[in-house]
């Protein structure tokens, strides 16, 4: 790939997260207050839990309880990471504390 083509390519792939996340608000915002739809509003209020849950499901789909260390690092991760989210509620420490966690385990615990 050319310099020009990997510019290009970056260039597009940041107009389309762009449009992505500013397209909804301009098409679902009420032309009177400039304010979002109930049905968006209300889309904010579900999607970050679907989502969430959607993740945790994902991450612990591939566990087999009869193998290796049964899950184990797994789950003292995930409980690591709700607990750190319950105590601080910072999204971002509660997940980087609960990955560094799992790394840990997984390399000098349960290896």
């Amino acid at each position: 790939m050319t310099l020009m083509e990997q510019v290009l390519t970056i260039a597009l792939a940041a107009v389309v997260n762009f449009l992505t996340r500013y397209l909804p608000f301009v098409l679902f915002t009420r032309r009177d207050n400039q304010r979002p739809a109930p049905f968006i509003v209300q889309l904010g209020k579900f999607l970050p839990p679907a989502i969430m849950t959607m993740l945790v499901v994902y991450c612990y789909r591939g566990i087999d309880l009869f193998q290796g260390n049964h899950g184990l690092p797994e789950l003292i991760a995930g409980l690591i990471t709700a607990g750190l989210h319950w105590w601080r509620r910072q999204m971002v420490f509660s997940l980087l504390g609960g990955t560094l966690v799992y790394i840990l385990l997984v390399n000098y615990v349960f290896n």
